[in-house]
């Protein structure tokens, strides 16, 4: 079975796509990587790095220092799937993000799509 093709992105060169859609709706480059550092447990400067090396998506998850265990609270649609249904642990991972980027988009404070309590 091939690998889905996100696995093999950099996460750079979606990275500003992220920024791009947060910005559009009044949000910040710094509460994108916010986000990051959350679900990953990367510092700033790590993420930085992985950024950098054009870290692929596959690579980016593996290595996550902290994969953050709230995460499992994530429910909701992206891309007409539900996240908390997808079997495959790296995908799963990756929509995480987008789901948590597209709330971000959506306006949602910044206390609630970090799920703190």
């Amino acid at each position: 079975m091939t690998k889905h093709k996100i696995y093999t992105m950099s996460v750079a060169k979606v990275y500003p796509h992220y920024i791009t859609k947060a910005e559009k709706k009044g949000r910040t480059k710094s509460e994108v990587d916010e986000i990051i550092r959350w679900l990953t447990g990367y510092s700033q400067e790590e993420l930085e790095v992985q950024l950098e090396k054009e870290t692929d998506f596959e690579t980016f998850f593996a290595e996550a220092p902290q994969l953050n265990s709230s995460r499992a609270l994530i429910k909701g649609v992206v891309c007409g799937i539900r996240v908390e249904d997808i079997e495959e642990p790296t995908m799963q991972e990756i929509r995480y993000l987008d789901k948590l980027i597209d709330e971000l988009a959506k306006g949602k404070a910044m206390e609630k799509i970090l799920r703190k309590p």
